[in-house]
């Protein structure tokens, strides 16, 4: 009876192995594409700096100003000056959660597509097959490399773009008329 349940599960976790490394692949895909738009990003912000000081003054006494391009809190804060503090908080959270999410989600990926080919890797072990140890344990390691390369590019993101949001948040905070958020 249990010699069949880990048969099962033995080959349950095979099936486990394709869509998980499909997986990896988006995810890294999706973490070059996050790199590129927070890079645009960061262009922006820079140019339009000068812009950003000038516009925060005008928070909360006017409304109907155009976008500030890499500025996502000040542009809803100028767009609705009735916007509340939370409203912005969740409009952060919101922006995070990609990268936030794969930043976590890479690595336990990683990990399965390690631990997957390490049966049969250990398999070819007992049964001396040198060359499917080689394949399954290439397999393990180019796994777990690309989940934690893909959890480095996006955790650093998260966390730049954080401190970029709570700057932002800070910012419309105290340029707000009473000197506090909504």
């Amino acid at each position: 009876m249990i010699k069949n349940l880990e048969e099962i599960m033995y080959q349950m976790s095979d099936l486990f192995m394709a869509p998980v490394l499909v997986l990896i692949i988006i995810l890294f895909i999706y973490s070059l594409y996050s790199l590129g738009v927070f890079g645009a990003q960061a262009i922006q912000r820079y140019t339009n700096r000068v812009q950003f000081k000038s516009l925060l003054l005008q928070v909360g006494n006017s409304s109907g100003k155009p976008e500030i391009k890499g500025y996502l809190l000040i542009s809803m804060a100028l767009a609705n000056p009735n916007i509340s503090r939370d409203e912005l908080d969740v409009a952060a959270f919101k922006s995070l959660e990609g990268v936030r999410v794969v930043s976590r989600l890479a690595p336990m990926l990683g990990l399965i597509a390690t631990m997957v080919p390490m049966g049969p890797a250990l398999k070819s072990l007992a049964d001396g097959n040198v060359q499917g140890i080689s394949e399954n344990l290439i397999i393990a390691f180019s796994a777990v490399i690309f989940g934690l390369v893909i959890a480095s590019i996006t955790f650093w993101i998260a966390s730049v773009r954080k401190r970029w949001l709570a700057t932002e948040l800070v910012a419309i905070a105290s340029n707000r008329p009473g000197g506090n958020a909504a």
